[in-house]
Order: C-alpha cells, then structure tokens, then sequence
C-alpha cells in the first residue's frame, strides 16, 4: 500500500512539474513574439525566457524538475528529427547532387577534424575537463566535433523563404543542409558508441565495430516499422488531432524502445546496444516522404504541429543551461566559435571548388552553413543526460556557441543570396513585378481592373488617344498618349514588351490594336471588351480572349449556380483563396511527375494546359517545359509555388 501512495506522489508532483512548465511555455510563447520584433530570432527568445525561467534565475522551472520533463525534451527531439525527414525528398535534390555530395564530404571530414582538434585544446582549459583521463577527453573532442558539422534546416528555409532566393546556389545550400544532418545523426551515433566505449572501458575495442554495425541495422530496421507505423496513422480519414498526437507517441515511443534496448542487451549479452532514436525517426519520416501517398498529410502535421513543439523545447533547453558556466568561460565560447567559422571556410571553399562551381559561389560558399539551431541542441542535451557530471557544463558551453552561430548565420546566408543575385525581392522588400500589363482606355472599368491588378503586383501601364490633364496628371498609373495603331506607334511605349493587353475602346479600335500587337509583337495574352456580337469571329481568328457584356453575366449566374465554389474562388470572393496560372520554365521540373511535386497542403493542381490545348491529367502526368499549370490555394503558398515552377 505504501509503494501505491508512494507512486501516487510521484505522479502528482510529475503532473505539478508538468502544469508549472505549461504556463512557463506558454509565456515563452507570447514574449519571444515580442523580442522577434527587435530582430531577435524566435530560438534565442526561448532560450533566454527558459533560462530566465529556470532554476539559476527564477526557479519557476525547478532543478529537481528538469529530469522528470525528460519524456517533453525526448517527444520534441523526435519530431525535430521527422521534420529534417521530411526535408530529405528526392525529387528536390537530385539535380544538384554532385555539388551537395562533394560539400557534405568535405564538410564532414575538415569540419570535423579542425574543430575536434581544437576541442581537444580547450578542453585543458576548462577547470572540469582537464582533470578528464586523456581517452575521456578524445571522446569530448568527438562529440564536439561531430556537433560541430551540423547546421539549421528550418532557419534556412526561413531565409529562402523571406528572401523569395530561388537558384542553383539555393538549391545547393538547402540541400547541402537537410541532407547534412541526415549524415551527421548517422555520425553522432558511431561517434556516441566510441566515445561509450572510451569512457566507460578505457580505450578501443574491435568489439566495437561489430555493435556499431548491430546498432545501425537496428535503427534502419525500426525506422522501417515507423514508417509502417506512419502509413497506418496517416491513412485515418480526417481526425488531424488525433494524428498529430499519435505522431508525437510515435516519438515518445521510439525513445521508449531504444531504452529498452539498452536494458536487455547489457542484462542478457553484457553490451549496452545503443540505437540512436533520431536516427530512427529521421529513417522513418524519409520513407513517409518520399516512398508513401501520404507525404502531403505528414507535411501537414508537422507545419501546424511544429511552432508548439519548438517553444516547449528550447524553453526546456533555456532552462538547462548554466549561468556560472557561461559568465566564466565566455572566452571557450568564442574560441570554439572562431575554430567552427574558420573550418566552415575552408570546408567549403574547398568543396566548392571541387564540384566545379563558379567562382562567385566559392566565395560565399561558406555563409549558408553557420547557423544552427534544432538538431543541434537537441544533440547537445543528449550529452547532457547521458554523461552525468561534466555533460552539463560541457552541453553548456555548446549551447552558447550555437547560440552564436544562430545570431550570426542567417544575416550571412541572406548576404550571400544577394551576393549571388538569387534574391526575387525588391530593395524596399515587396515582390517584383512579374508581368507588364497595358489597357487601352481610361473609364470606370479600366481603372478598378487596374486596381485589382495592381494588388496582384502587376505593372500596368494605360494607353489613351486623349490623356486629358486629369489623366496624365494622376500619380496612381503610368499613362501614355496613343498616336496611332502601326507598330511604331505601339512600339513608342513599349507595347511589344507587354505580357498582356487589354482592349477596352471601339471594336475597330480594338481589332487593330490586337492585330497588330498579334503579326508583330507575338503578345501572349490579346483581351478584349467586346462591343457588337457580330465581330466576335474575327477576333477568334487572331486568338484574342473576348468577353462579352451581353451574355457574361447569364454565364456568370449560370456557374454560380452549378459551380458556386470554383466560383467565388475564380472571383477572388474568398480572401484567403486564389487560382493562377503558372509556366513551366524550370528545366529542374521537365519530365517530374504531378504526384512528385512537392506542393504546399493548401495547393490544388486544376489542369494542365500544353501547346494551348488542356490535357487530361493525373499523378503520373509528367510536365514539360512550357506547360500551363493552373493552381488553387492561398496567395502565399501560391506564390512559392510560382517561384519553384518559373524558376531563376
């Protein structure tokens, strides 16, 4: 009876602990906000408040706290390792691959061996280190060195993403780092096992490379049953609560088993078999991503689940780190932050140089990998809870350097983006104009077209026969004085560089413009305001788009009553909703299957239209160059899209 009670109170005071972090979590939330505001990444604010938070500071999180939140830091370091799977898709990095492949190689060889080198220097400098036995210390340099080569998936995307950067330099960074911190998990559990094996045994054992190879057949056999797992979640109709929340006890779970593992190898073979469970779940989320039909969904999950994970664990890490420790080894950090830079650099270069690239890509190749962020102190704390005593101070001073690195890498990385004119974003950060419009009129109708347009980030110009003061004179649009119909009249305000025009005077007016514009400039898009109905046929013949005042509003009721959702959406009626037609002109894109692009959830494929004439599609319709793709979904994500597509 006294072992129940006994057990009753450990749960209430876990559950005391967990309600006590909750509202800690919740204003990390809320103040981080605020400190983004100052240009503060997010990461740093959560840090800060869980530390502030913690038992050096305010106590509101308790030293006898932090071990019983374990299973929060272990849910999270799971789902950070699903995210960077779900990063790791095919279809994205293959074109690149030889210049990805010969980065990380470098990356990991010179990154590695320079910063464990001086890892190993400074550990003489650390009052408790340089007591350490000298295999102790080898073994510290490792996992310095190997936490070292990582860098920050989300925090790139999130300067891709700003900076609309789209190119081969783009593509090369990004993928350089997901890939990277696949390879790194794989190297942090070899790394982990040795440094075990030296810690714990004194020196090298052959025994070793056999329990390696055993845990890493484990991992990719248990990352396959998660992926099995996954599918069966994710093919739940509906209930995404629900899914979000097995997916994060999938995570828990993970770490659960990999602890049993442990447990049962060393009680029944004498040999503690350790299975990295990031390495698990980053082997089962690849799989789900690329090799399931529920990848959309899994991004799904992760995109909503992701910002509430993310504040519980850098709250929680915050509130481990040390004060003592970082006031009084302010110089390590910055040692070991210069060593991290230098190597970088020349990991970089040198790999850069390799592959072939140009040169204006060697010099800045090394200011996409400084920052760090999630797997990175998600590896850090595992050095924490795995070697008691100096595991603390060391995951410390770790965190501070990635600290740093966070702070310092993103203004880097959009450095190099400008550097390299991969940057889709005007100096005063709105997005460029993509395509030139010109109406011919100047009534009612024109102007609220224009408007609407304009919204879209069209540029559009008027032509009139009689700019009045009024007209010319206004400050809102670009007016120009239409002399004539020839060609050398159009051309007098750069009609032929138009990507549409719209007719919207006379019918002869109209026809004139239009043929003109049609035998001599090759304008894509002729549309015009029709007037007579008996004129409709010639203008079918030049190709010209006509809308026709008499019978579009019958038209339009007419689809409102049979269509009225694709009508309020092609109305621009809901305002989070928009379609658009997008051109294929990435060559990255020719000949990728529709099912193998990898869209936003909220994007939907309508058709596909090639050499004029809409085909009839489905998942494994293969788009070529030139393809019309017409798209609905929210304005953002539509825009990402279009990037993707149109290309650099």
């Amino acid at each position: 009876m006294d072992a129940r009670f006994e057990e009753l109170g450990v749960l209430v005071q876990v559950l005391i602990y967990l309600g006590a972090f909750g509202i800690v979590a919740v204003a990390s939330g809320r103040i981080a906000g605020v400190l983004g505001r100052l240009k503060l990444p997010l990461i740093t604010g959560f840090l800060l408040i869980g530390l502030v938070s913690g038992p050096e500071v305010l106590g509101l999180i308790s030293e006898e706290a932090l071990p019983e939140l374990r299973f929060i830091n272990e849910i999270a370091l799971a789902f950070i390792a699903f995210a960077v799977g779900s990063e790791l898709y095919i279809s994205d990095l293959k074109n690149r691959m030889k210049s990805i492949v010969i980065l990380i190689i470098s990356q990991v060889v010179l990154v590695f061996g320079l910063v464990s080198l001086a890892m190993y220097y400074v550990t003489g400098l650390i009052p408790f280190l340089k007591e350490l036995t000298f295999t102790t210390r080898i073994a510290v340099s490792l996992l310095g060195g190997t936490i070292a080569i990582t860098t920050s998936p989300a925090a790139s995307i999130a300067v891709i993403n700003e900076l609309r950067a789209r190119g081969p330099f783009t593509l090369t960074s990004i993928g350089v780092t997901v890939v990277k911190d696949f390879v790194v998990i794989i190297l942090f559990s070899l790394v982990f096992t040795l440094s075990k094996s030296l810690i714990d045994k004194g020196g090298f054992s052959m025994v070793f490379i056999g329990q390696v190879l055993v845990e890493l057949a484990v991992a990719f056999g248990l990352g396959f049953v998660i992926w099995l797992l996954m599918r069966l979640i994710l093919s739940i109709k509906g209930a995404i609560r629900l899914k979000q929340v097995m997916v994060l006890a999938i995570g828990l779970l993970t770490y659960l088993l990999t602890r049993g593992i442990q447990v049962i190898s060393l009680r029944y073979i004498g040999m503690e078999i350790h299975v990295e469970p990031l390495l698990i779940c980053i082997i089962g989320s690849f799989l789900v991503t690329n090799y399931s039909i529920y990848r959309v969904d899994f991004m799904k999950i992760l995109q909503e689940t992701g910002p509430y994970v993310y504040i519980v664990f850098f709250t929680l890490t915050g509130a481990r780190i040390s004060l003592d420790v970082v006031t009084s080894l302010w110089y390590i950090t910055l040692i070991l932050f210069g060593a991290r830079v230098v190597a970088m650099v020349v990991a970089s270069m040198t790999g850069t140089a390799l592959a072939g690239d140009p040169l204006s890509f060697v010099k800045v190749s090394w200011m996409p990998f400084i920052t760090q962020a999630g797997i990175s102190l998600g590896l850090a704390t595992i050095i924490s809870t795995a070697f008691p005593g100096w595991g603390a101070g060391l995951t410390t001073i770790l965190i501070s350097v990635i600290v740093l690195n966070e702070i310092t890498g993103p203004p880097l990385f959009k450095w190099a983006l400008q550097l390299v004119e991969e940057v889709h974003v005007r100096s005063d950060g709105t997005y460029e104009v993509e395509k030139k419009i010109i109406i011919f009129g100047w009534e009612n109708q024109c102007l609220a077209l224009a408007r609407q347009l304009k919204n879209h980030n069209f540029l559009v110009e008027f032509a009139v026969q009689d700019p009045r003061r009024e007209i010319s004179n206004n400050q809102e649009f670009v007016v120009h004085a239409l002399e004539g119909f020839d060609h050398l009249s159009l051309r007098k305000f750069g009609a032929e560089t138009a990507d549409t025009i719209v007719c919207m005077l006379s019918d002869d007016e109209n026809y004139a413009i239009c043929e003109t514009a049609y035998e001599n400039f090759g304008t894509k898009h002729l549309v015009v305001r029709l007037n007579e109905r008996d004129n409709f046929a010639k203008f079918h013949k030049l190709g010209v788009m006509v809308m026709d005042p008499n019978t579009a509003m019958v038209s339009l009721l007419e689809h409102f009553v049979r269509a009225p959702i694709a009508t309020t959406l092609l109305l621009g009626m809901e305002e989070s909703q928009d379609s658009i037609d997008i051109e294929v002109r990435n060559s990255s894109f020719h000949g990728i299957t529709l099912r193998d692009l990898r869209l936003p959830a909220d994007v939907i494929i309508l058709s596909v239209t090639r050499g004029g004439n809409p085909i009839i599609s489905h998942g494994y319709t293969r788009l070529r160059l030139g393809d019309i793709v017409t798209l609905v979904g929210s304005r953002e994500s539509l825009d990402k899209v279009r990037l993707n597509l149109q290309g650099y």
